[in-house]
């Protein structure tokens, strides 16, 4: 399916990037920008899984994001403009957002219900999926704000997976939270503390 022999093509020199299916945007055109946070959502997550080896669940979990958002970077980079294609797209369906769900209900099972907002830290694997929580929530709204556009489309299964996938991240967080020593367990937000 995808073949890279030569890194540079030179071809975006001109501030264009070519779409999947062909045809050339602006590089800060808001599909690309949303397909580049996806990206960098996942490389952030990719961060996060140098501090979840030994997690093992969780880090299978987070492996099988980091394909996911693949597919998710494919399925916004071929735009479904009703035109037939020579292949079929790659598009997320809904048993990816379904899989997310079960994940996130198993991880959030283990853990007690929480009394206050979450401070993002706690241990190192918690700081970096809260990080990657806040960049997928920045991919989200990017992927809204392009679906309101007039002739752009974003698919129902995309927009409810990356919902789903920073709410899979905050529970992520705990969970490595409430794995980790005592001392690096979560911290909550204590309102008005510094008055």
């Amino acid at each position: 399916m995808v073949k890279l022999n030569k890194i540079y093509t030179r071809t975006g020199d001109d501030g264009t990037t070519a779409l999947v299916s062909g045809p050339r945007r602006a590089k800060y055109d808001l599909r690309v920008e949303s397909y580049g946070d996806v990206d960098e959502t996942n490389s952030v997550i990719g961060m996060s899984r140098l501090h979840t080896a030994d997690l093992t669940e969780l880090d299978a979990m987070l492996f099988r994001i980091q394909n996911d958002l693949f597919d998710l970077g494919a399925d916004l980079a071929t735009p479904d403009d009703g035109k037939p294609l020579s292949y079929e797209p790659l598009r997320i369906v809904e048993s990816q957002v379904t899989r997310i769900e079960k994940e996130i209900d198993a991880l959030n099972d283990t853990l007690s219900a929480l009394t206050s907002f979450v401070l993002p830290g706690g241990s190192a694997a918690a700081a970096h999926l809260h990080l990657a929580r806040t960049v997928s929530r920045r991919a989200e709204r990017r992927m809204v704000e392009l679906a309101k556009m007039e002739d752009e489309i974003v698919s129902p299964a995309a927009l409810k997976y990356i919902n789903r996938l920073s709410d899979f991240l905050f529970v992520a967080a705990r969970f490595a939270n409430h794995n980790a020593d005592a001392i690096r367990a979560d911290v909550l937000w204590v309102p008005g503390k510094n008055r």
